[in-house]
């Protein structure tokens, strides 16, 4: 029985819909109205005109109507049974389906309403599932080196030295970013977060980010270059993470050897803060998707031990609370990411 259903169904949902066409489903049920009464008068006619009684053309008049009303309508209400049939199959988790949408009414734009949402859905599912791959492989590496470190030390394996505890230390602090990044996110997700602005010497504050970042990566090196008494309202505990992120992968795939640059001026009132390093950098079809949750690319600009795809995306979501922008430009080599602050009167929350 399943075997010819297929067949029949694929013919179905490929029969013509006239109806398609016209940008109103009020005008197709007055239409698929007139059709019906139409054709039911002319049998009725015709029949008369042969010899047959009202009685006796009027039942085939009417069958004849449905089934021409079958083939004009065929497209009103194929699109919601498209529809629960594809709803179904997303309780079950199937995100794959979508409607047939071809009609220019209300129909056709809810059917391409629900395209838009599955094809959305799909994109949440996939990137939950590689959210949870990503944070069970970030929880799971620390945790491991961590107990091994420790058990270790409690068996008198190895001695408890401080190059062995600052090691046990690392892991501690892997641990406690991708925690202080995932509650980044709730905050995210809540519309939770609000600005505390406050009056910063855009110098100190620079200095102060850098050095903090350089006691995790001894290796590397910055360049600082600030605009002379550049001062700036933002919130300083946000900006920090901005920075502190934009640092931290600037140092992670600048050479070694190689300097990362942060400059700072002033332009339009604002402040413009910009990270370079001369790493492999990040081509133009992915500058915008860095920003994305979750999204690690395929580039050669990510964490060289993992992560989750989330430091830029929480960077872009705390600039855009100060209303203003973040992205990548172009540089002669490396990568060179920008951001831009808006002055102090083009924030509506910041004090007079």
């Amino acid at each position: 029985m399943t075997a010819p259903a297929r067949p029949l169904r694929w013919l179905y949902t490929r029969l013509p819909r006239p109806l398609d066409p016209l940008r109103s489903i009020k005008v197709k049920f007055g239409i698929v109205a007139v059709v019906t009464a139409c054709t039911a008068t002319l049998i009725v006619l015709w029949g008369f005109a042969l010899g047959f009684r009202a009685r006796e053309t009027l039942p085939l008049g009417v069958l004849i109507a449905l089934g021409v009303v079958q083939l004009i309508a065929h497209g009103m209400t194929a699109p919601l049974r498209e529809m629960t049939v594809a709803a179904r199959a997303m309780a079950r988790g199937d995100y794959s389906r979508r409607v047939r949408a071809t009609s220019m009414d209300e129909v056709g734009e809810l059917a391409k309403a629900f395209n838009t949402m599955a094809s959305d859905l799909a994109a949440v599912d996939r990137q939950r599932r590689e959210f949870v791959a990503n944070v069970s492989h970030e929880l799971r590496t620390p945790i491991s080196a961590l107990r091994a470190v420790l058990e270790n030390v409690a068996d008198g394996v190895t001695p408890a030295t401080p190059e062995v505890l600052e090691s046990a230390v690392e892991q501690t602090e892997r641990l406690g970013r991708l925690v202080t990044q995932l509650l980044d996110l709730s905050r995210i997700d809540a519309g939770a977060a609000e600005l505390d602005l406050t009056r910063l010497d855009v110098a100190a504050f620079v200095s102060d980010v850098a050095a903090e970042v350089a006691a995790g990566h001894p290796e590397a090196s910055f360049e600082v270059g600030v605009q002379p008494d550049l001062k700036a309202w933002a919130d300083r505990d946000r900006l920090r993470q901005v920075l502190a992120n934009l640092l931290d992968n600037a140092a992670r795939h600048s050479p070694a050897g190689r300097p990362v640059a942060i400059t700072a001026r002033s332009a339009a009132g604002g402040l413009v803060l910009e990270v370079a390093d001369e790493g492999p950098g990040i081509p133009p079809g992915e500058r915008a998707r860095v920003f994305e949750r979750f999204n690690r690319g395929d580039s050669s600009y990510r964490p060289k031990d993992g992560g989750t795809g989330l430091g830029l995306a929480i960077a872009r979501w705390a600039i855009d609370l100060h209303g203003g922008d973040i992205y990548v430009v172009d540089a002669p080599r490396g990568c060179r990411i920008r951001v831009e602050l808006p002055e102090l009167s083009a924030h509506p929350t910041s004090p007079d």
